[in-house]
């Protein structure tokens, strides 16, 4: 993994990006020799199966009330 200082990767940014993107190691960026961020590739993820959607088969209740009665609740 490569180590940067962030002043240097402002100036480079957009080739920093490139070479990540073409190379695929990540670079660790710092500022005052401390590591602040990591710049990796890019995966996408393509999967049905991690998806949600429909997954609800029953809902009770209120899924936004306390279940605590509050003065101003219509009786």
């Amino acid at each position: 993994m490569t180590t940067m200082a962030a002043g240097k990767f402002k100036d480079q940014c957009l080739k920093v990006l490139d070479r990540v993107a073409a190379t695929r190691m990540p670079v660790t960026v710092t500022k005052r020799g401390r590591p602040v961020c990591t710049v990796v590739p890019f995966t996408a993820r393509g999967s049905a199966t991690t998806s949600l959607a429909g997954s609800l088969i029953e809902e009770h209740g209120d899924p936004f009330g306390t279940g605590e009665v509050w003065d101003a609740d219509p009786a």
